[in-house]
């Protein structure tokens, strides 16, 4: 494990401290937790994003989408717990 030194204002020192001392930690262990949820949510993040850009991809090589009345029909119902077969993509007609 290695060191590292971090300057922080006086005032967030003592929210730090305050918060700290209310979740039952040390301020050492309250920084550490925060900076572990903040890199966690980061990579989610980008993870997210990842997908998002693949799915992009794939709209835009297949012209193939779902409808928003299909799509939202199917999350409600599965919202709902009810086993549903996926919409399937489709270019749209006009």
């Amino acid at each position: 494990m290695s060191t590292t030194t971090i300057r922080i204002d006086d005032e967030l020192k003592r929210r730090v401290a305050a918060a700290a001392e209310r979740a039952g930690k040390t301020a050492h262990a309250f920084i550490v937790d925060a900076i572990a949820q903040t890199v966690e949510h980061a990579e989610r993040n980008d993870a997210f994003h990842r997908v998002a850009d693949e799915r992009w991809k794939k709209i835009l090589a297949t012209g193939k989408t779902v409808s928003w009345d299909e799509g939202r029909s199917y999350l409600t119902g599965r919202a709902r717990g009810e086993a549903l077969r996926r919409p399937r993509p489709r270019k749209p007609t006009r």
